[in-house]
């Protein structure tokens, strides 16, 4: 074998190696993409489906758009809550339940207004 044969032989020894190196790094970025991004994103959407079925009527709701309001009725079938906004009796509107950010309850507000008087 000459020198130039070998230097061949060589290179596509080194190129067989890199190529695994690529694969290797690119599922190592994989694998942390997964649990930066996707594994928070796939607990938080857990956390606001338990929150969801557990909303009651007479919950206290805010809404995406910043609306704060009381659940007057909630209809499983279309997944709607019809949310009752201020002193007003009137303005009364349907939702969908996904709308809701965030949900307290009434024992919630009664137990945290207890805690406030004692100090």
């Amino acid at each position: 074998m000459n020198f130039n044969n070998l230097m061949l032989l060589d290179a596509q020894a080194a190129t067989g190696g890199s190529g695994l190196i690529i694969i290797l790094v690119y599922v190592a970025i994989f694998a942390a993409l997964y649990f930066i991004m996707l594994r928070p994103q796939r607990k938080e959407q857990k956390q606001k489906a338990q929150l969801l079925s557990q909303l009651a009527v007479g919950d206290s709701v805010r809404t995406t758009g910043g609306f704060i309001g009381t659940v007057i009725d909630i209809d499983e079938e279309s997944a709607t809550v019809i949310v009752e906004f201020g002193n007003n009796k009137n303005c009364r509107i349907p939702m969908v339940k996904e709308a809701i950010v965030e949900v307290e309850k009434p024992e919630d507000a009664v137990s945290s207004a207890s805690k406030d008087e004692k100090k």
